[in-house]
């Protein structure tokens, strides 16, 4: 007698959907396409030869720790160097504030864990951050939105919604995912001040605030927050839980982020990765180590902030050659993403698999935004693809865009 396992599954399970752009790899996982979707860096310049070199030398020098187990708060001198790169920013912590976590994914997955109960209102950016609202759909939150624009989150409604009763903030302060668009000065220090004003905590996620290719870099949220809070003896008690990771600056494999947080909240952290993975491994936090511990970390940066900066401008290109008039998009100061936003009557579900046709993929906007927004959008990865692959890519979108402004389109039937 066969089990009916869908009887058997706990009702926050009716919250999980598969991602769209996990599920999109599915179907752009072939040579000959052009994928602008998932968020993937340029594999081209991973530092193998360097990786190769640290595995080495960790199995050589330390190979019976690196490969045993290690505390949950993750390796002490991994710990120690995000504390000092946080140092470098602005924020002054203590180890007590960090808690190395499987990817900065499994940390925002923690901060769903200890914090929202079923019906608890989180107020997110409207488009936000898919992979956050897949973490956190099981737990039941009611999301309230705020706008975006070319300067972050609006923020002239802002302490309104604050009032409502919201259990936290979340914001993507730097090359915003899916939008490309950075946080302004004035804004980060307003929605601190309400932050404050209200006792709403915020969660900073900022994965991409390294890979800055022009401008001046602006004070995370949290060091704006420090000047409401006494720091005692250099461990940060203030509003906000920060979160960030390797991936994007050194290669998403090793799978290592971090959390820094108030001591409070790290240690609830600590407690659910106990009872998650009891800890990152401890192999590729060595290795990990080994990498970023010395300047050369700070030279690879440049390299992918050269190498990013030159697909955007090949992108931002091809749009202003290649895209039909009523189309717009965002521009970038650094990141992975660009916006595109196409015209009225347009819808990119729709498109999607005229686009596979063509043999070109992107995401869909439309699941970014929380509570549903327009179909009209879509988000483009701009580090993956080399500048004469982006220029043609977009020449094929492009043309598929024409179609969808014509009167008489008929979009491809979907399978039930």
């Amino acid at each position: 007698m066969q089990t009916p396992w869908e009887h058997r599954f706990a009702h926050r399970t009716e919250g999980m959907k598969s991602s769209f752009i996990r599920e999109l790899l599915k179907v752009t996982d072939q040579p000959d396409m052009i994928s602008f979707g998932g968020g993937f860096p340029a594999a081209e310049i991973f530092p193998i030869d360097r990786v190769r070199a640290a595995c080495d030398k960790v199995l050589t020098e330390k190979g019976r720790k690196a490969l045993q187990y290690t505390t949950t708060e993750g390796y002490a001198p991994l710990r120690e160097w995000v504390a000092r790169d946080a140092k470098k920013m602005g924020i002054n912590i203590s180890l007590d504030n960090i808690l190395i976590t499987t990817g900065s994914q499994q940390a925002l997955d923690f901060v769903g864990r200890i914090f929202i109960n079923r019906g608890d209102r989180v107020l997110t950016e409207s488009p936000t951050y898919l992979g956050a609202i897949q973490a956190w759909n099981a737990y039941g939150p009611h999301y309230v939105t705020v706008d975006t624009d070319e300067d972050g989150m609006l923020t002239d409604q802002l302490e309104q919604l604050v009032a409502t009763n919201i259990k936290f903030m979340y914001v993507l302060p730097n090359f915003q995912n899916p939008m490309g668009v950075t946080l302004s000065h004035t804004r980060r220090k307003q929605i601190v001040e309400i932050a404050n004003r209200h006792g709403v905590p915020i969660v900073e996620d900022d994965p991409y605030g390294k890979l800055l290719f022009e401008g001046e870099p602006i004070p995370p949220l949290c060091v704006i927050d420090e000047e409401y809070h006494s720091n005692q003896d250099g461990c940060y008690s203030g509003n906000v839980i920060y979160t960030s990771t390797l991936s994007k600056i050194l290669a998403p494999g090793l799978r290592i982020g971090w959390v820094i947080a108030p001591p409070q909240v790290n240690k609830k952290m600590v407690q659910a990765k106990q009872g998650a993975d009891l800890q990152s491994s401890t192999f590729d936090q060595y290795v990990a180590y080994e990498l970023v511990k010395d300047e050369w970390l700070n030279e690879h940066i440049e390299l992918i902030k050269k190498v990013y900066k030159e697909r955007r401008d090949a992108m931002l290109n091809a749009f202003e050659k290649y895209m039909p008039e009523g189309t717009t998009w965002t521009k970038p100061a650094g990141g992975l993403f660009l916006w595109l936003r196409l015209p009225d009557g347009c819808d990119t579900v729709k498109l999607f698999p005229m686009a596979v046709e063509e043999k070109v993929a992107y995401v869909p906007g439309e699941p970014f935004y929380p509570n549903g927004g327009p179909t009209n959008t879509m988000r483009m990865n701009v580090s993956a693809s080399k500048p004469e692959v982006i220029d043609e890519g977009v020449r094929r979108l492009a043309n598929i865009v024409r179609r969808c402004t014509m009167p008489a389109i008929r979009y491809p039937r979907t399978r039930e």
